[in-house]
């Protein structure tokens, strides 16, 4: 990576114009400005492709974004390339490297605290279940929740055992747009084991808490790990190929 300071972290036009895309009068987007935003990315592919590579040369941009992401315990990354305030959102890239089997993903029945619209970077698509609680029939889970311990806000707190049914299954192919509220509760996994990548652009938080289910036996202790510079260089090199393929005329 190079070694002269840029400002291509702070100041670069990619994610300025996704914040043009995302603003309106309020400073919180919702989620119809959220996927306006990701059908942005969606139909400029060049220009992030370009930025990801400024990025990657940039060593103060490489360190700050590692310090912000991680490594999913189910082997994939999670990665903050970019931080607004006014409007407030994140870019965020999940990376599914490729593997010899598909990635289980995120397996755990979940919800989110913030609305989110993604687009499917590279790779066949993702394959959902989204969920539902129910009285009766489904399968038992425990039920916890994420953010309420003050003292360690990433800690799962038990919240009783609840029965989950299915409510439906989307698949999103390479190249859509996907959204989701915070009402949610959906597993999310790669259609195959090739190189997969989305870009998700992330709203305000709009809840305190959200709900993560465990299967009985199931450990809640599930922890992530750090994502290196390393790693982050690594991941944005095999994406760039798999996006300059995609594009060249």
């Amino acid at each position: 990576m190079s070694t002269t300071p840029s400002v291509v972290a702070a100041d670069h036009a990619f994610p300025r114009l996704v914040a043009e895309a995302l603003r309106g009068n309020d400073s919180r987007p919702g989620l119809p400005q959220l996927e306006a935003a990701a059908g942005h990315i969606r139909a400029s592919r060049r220009a992030f492709a370009a930025w990801l590579r400024d990025l990657a040369a940039d060593d103060a941009a490489v360190a700050e974004i590692a310090k912000r992401s991680y490594w999913h315990p189910n082997g994939f990354a999670k990665i903050v390339l970019h931080t607004g305030v006014e409007p407030e959102f994140r870019i965020r890239l999940h990376v599914w490297p490729r593997s010899e089997t598909p990635s289980d993903g995120e397996s755990n029945p979940h919800s989110h605290r913030w609305e989110f619209a993604s687009h499917v970077l590279t790779g066949t698509g993702m394959h959902m279940v989204e969920f539902a609680e129910t009285a009766e029939g489904g399968k038992p889970y425990q039920r916890y929740r994420y953010g309420t311990d003050p003292a360690n806000p990433a800690a799962l707190v038990a919240d009783g055992e609840v029965r989950l049914k299915r409510r439906g299954v989307p698949h999103v192919q390479s190249g859509d747009v996907y959204t989701c509220d915070t009402s949610v509760v959906h597993t999310v996994r790669p259609i195959d084991a090739g190189l997969t990548a989305t870009v998700v652009v992330q709203g305000p938080r709009r809840t305190p808490t959200t709900v993560v289910y465990c299967a009985p036996g199931e450990s809640d202790d599930q922890p992530n790990f750090d994502l290196t510079e390393a790693d982050f260089a690594e991941l944005v090199s095999e994406l760039l190929v798999s996006l300059d393929k995609e594009v060249a005329p």
